[in-house]
């Protein structure tokens, strides 16, 4: 179920990624480009944390909500997916954190 909403999600943006910018949100966010789309990725990655801090779960959900959903533009715009962060993650499942992190350095 969770990659269904994922894929369809997926396929949204990228319907949208070339859009005319007044058509939808995404597609004004797409248009501006990167950097606009990293600006909206850090507002949402510090509201995820003020809302932490505050401990009102329904909030938090929703405020990660927001910070997923600008991280799949950003995927998107790389002409990723989250597909590709969920191999990333199959990928690294089982090691350590420490072994994984030092195979990066290695790189």
């Amino acid at each position: 179920m969770s990659n269904d909403i994922l894929q369809r999600l997926t396929d949204t943006l990228e319907a949208r990624k070339n859009a005319a910018p007044e058509s939808s949100y995404v597609a004004k966010l797409f248009s501006k480009g990167e950097d606009a789309i990293l600006k909206k990725v850090g507002e949402e990655a510090t509201e995820v944390i003020l809302a932490s801090k505050q401990g009102d779960k329904t909030h938090l959900v929703y405020e990660v909500a927001d910070l997923w959903f600008h991280n799949m533009v950003l995927l998107v715009h790389h002409g990723l997916s989250a597909q590709d962060v969920l191999s990333e993650l199959a990928r690294r499942e089982g090691l350590s954190g420490i072994a994984e992190k030092n195979s990066r350095a290695k790189e």
